[in-house]
Order: structure tokens, then C-alpha cells, then sequence
């Protein structure tokens, strides 16, 4: 399945993700809102920090993450592992500016932004013991089913962008491949609140190598927060402190602009 769609991209022109209007990865009017200054979000969710986030999860966004996730449009990975990155910094750091937005016409090309190749050393590089030491990014895990059904595990792929990019920059952070569900989840779309919350309930685990670390937990949206305060529990329950959230997006009842 993963072959028949990369071989589809190959042989149909590509256009934006977004709106489908331009001949690249993403149009500069789709792409901008991914460029914008990370702010945590209005609304808190019991158990968790308040999320850090960049974007509305709302118009052209919500098609270009259903791009990269259902519909293989994984070089979408470095624009939206871009935005991660900028939500994880300011947890980190606070409010930075964002990757600055391109001049009117200007597009990101399909390699997306600049992301330093794993093992690259730059002058801003972390140093390793400071690495060690400091906090971890750990990401809302997906169900297995799920990684099979798209090939490819989404929020991974974004969070080693996010890391590789803060690496780069000097800010001493990692990732850790530190949660799992426990069984099958239904899907939350449509869901109420409580309803997520009580599907989620007891769903994730952590596992032993998060016990004294400080993290910062990931997801690619917040809705309500369910998810992320069910992982939360399990990291906690594991030994680890959870010192901050991120998000790349937050839905409207989050928003926090």
C-alpha cells in the first residue's frame, strides 16, 4: 500500500497539500499559519500543563495534517515538524518567533524547511551530557492497526524533526519512545468530551526507561486534552515528571488568539 502511493506521487504532478491551487508541497498562504509564534492555549485541561501550540486546527491545516497522516504525504513531515518544534521550544525557553515567513509567492519546496541531518554538527549543537540530562520529548502514541494502515507512525516522524531542529539550535533536549497503548481505542472524532475522556481511560502505558526524567509530552492536535491527560497519567505513574505540553494545533474551543 505504502509503494502504491509513493508511486501515485510520482507520476501525478504534486500541488499544495492545503488548497490544491499551486504546483508545490505548500502555498505560502497554507504554509503561514505553521510559521507563527508558539502561545499556550486558553483553556486547561485537568492533569496535564497548559499546550503550548502555533496554529488553529481549522481550514486548509486540517487537510494538510490528513495529507501527511492518511494519504502518504509524508515530506509534509518537515513544515508541520517545523511548527513542533517552535511549540517544544517555548515550553522550553518561552515565546520565540517563529521560522520567518517567506516573501508573498514564496512556497516551501518538498524537502520543506531545513532540518539538519541526523549526526550534522553546527554551531549551535547541544552538547551531549547537557542532552543526557535534560528533558525529554515523549509523543501520544498511535495504535498499532493504525502505524500499519498508514505505513508510517506520524507523530514520530515529526518529533525526530522537532528534536533533530532544537539539537541544532542548542537546546538540550531528546526523544524517547517511551509510551503504548494497552489495547484498541475507538476512534475520537465525534466524540464529546467526556466521551474521550472515557475512551482513552487506561489506554496507554508507559514504559520503566521514563522513571526520573523531565518531559515534554507531544501530540500533533488538543481537543479536549484527553488524550494527552491519559498519557500524562502513564508517564507519571512510570516515575516521570511531566513539566510541559506542545501541540502543533488547537482546536477552536482551544485556540488561544
Amino acid at each position: 500500500m505504502r509503494f502504491l502511493r509513493d508511486l501515485i506521487d510520482l507520476l501525478l504532478p504534486e500541488q499544495c497539500a492545503g488548497c490544491g491551487q499551486e504546483p508545490v508541497l505548500l502555498c505560502d498562504t497554507c504554509a503561514r499559519p505553521l510559521r507563527a509564534s508558539a502561545r499556550p492555549v486558553r483553556a486547561a485541561t485537568a492533569g496535564i500543563p497548559p499546550p503550548w501550540t502555533v496554529a488553529a486546527y481549522e481550514g486548509p491545516l486540517r487537510t494538510i495534517l490528513a495529507a501527511y497522516k492518511e494519504r502518504g504525504r509524508t515530506a509534509l513531515a518537515a513544515p508541520l515538524g517545523e511548527a513542533l518544534a517552535t511549540a517544544v521550544q517555548a515550553t522550553l525557553t518561552g515565546p520565540s518567533k517563529g521560522t520567518a515567513v517567506p516573501q508573498k509567492g514564496a512556497a516551501v519546496s518538498p524537502k520543506g524547511a531545513a532540518v539538519p541531518s541526523k549526526g550534522a554538527s553546527t554551531a549551535g549543537d547541544a552538547r551531549l551530557e547537557d542532552v543526557q540530562a535534560g528533558p525529554v520529548v515523549v509523543w501520544v502514541p498511535s495504535g498499532r492497526g493504525a502505524v500499519r494502515r498508514r505505513g508510517h507512525d506520524p507523530l514520530r516522524g515529526l518529533v525526530e524533526i522537532a528534536v533533530r531542529r532544537l539539537w541544532a539550535e542548542g537546546v538540550p533536549v531528546s526523544m524517547m519512545d517511551a509510551l503504548r497503548q494497552r489495547g484498541r481505542v475507538a476512534d475520537q472524532v465525534g466524540l464529546t468530551a467526556r466521551q474521550r475522556a472515557a475512551n482513552v481511560q487506561g489506554a496507554v502505558e508507559a514504559r520503566p526507561c521514563v522513571a526520573g526524567r523531565r518531559v515534554v509530552l507531544v501530540d500533533d492536535v488538543v481537543t479536549t486534552g484527553a488524550s494527552l491527560a491519559e498519557a500524562a497519567r502513564a508517564l507519571r505513574a512510570a516515575g516521570a515528571e511531566v513539566t510541559a505540553t506542545a501541540t502543533i494545533a488547537a482546536t477552536p474551543r482551544h485556540r488561544p488568539w
